[in-house]
């Protein structure tokens, strides 16, 4: 079975592609260590490691060490749901991309323009 390349892999994937591409989408170990003789066990560790952006851990509900403000405009910014822009593929709001369209290029929504022909 051939897998099938992701959607805008170009095939020369840089160190910068690939971190960019683990942010973006996060990357989590989960891991079960144990140690036993004869069936009693001496020792036991669990390992959980993620590396994401704040944008996706907050988006997938990772727990962040205590004393993290959550309150502050650039935590608020990472909590906000985005959307790729169909024509340019920046990350724009969710409500901003379909209520107005994209800031970036101009590219306009199907709901937006109906929203513009109403008034």
């Amino acid at each position: 079975m051939a897998l099938e390349p992701t959607r805008g892999y170009s095939g020369g994937g840089t160190l910068v592609d690939v971190i960019d591409r683990i942010l973006d989408k996060g990357l989590v170990i989960n891991a079960d260590i144990t140690v036993s003789v004869a069936g009693v066990e001496l020792l036991g560790i669990k390992i959980r490691a993620a590396l994401a952006s704040f944008e996706t851990a907050a988006k997938y509900g990772l727990e962040f060490p205590s004393g993290t403000n959550t309150e502050t405009a650039a935590w608020k910014e990472a909590t906000i749901g985005k959307e790729e822009c169909p024509q340019c593929s920046k990350r724009v709001p969710a409500e901003e991309l379909m209520g107005a369209g994209c800031p970036w290029c101009g590219w306009v929504s199907a709901k937006a323009r109906a929203l513009a022909a109403e008034t």
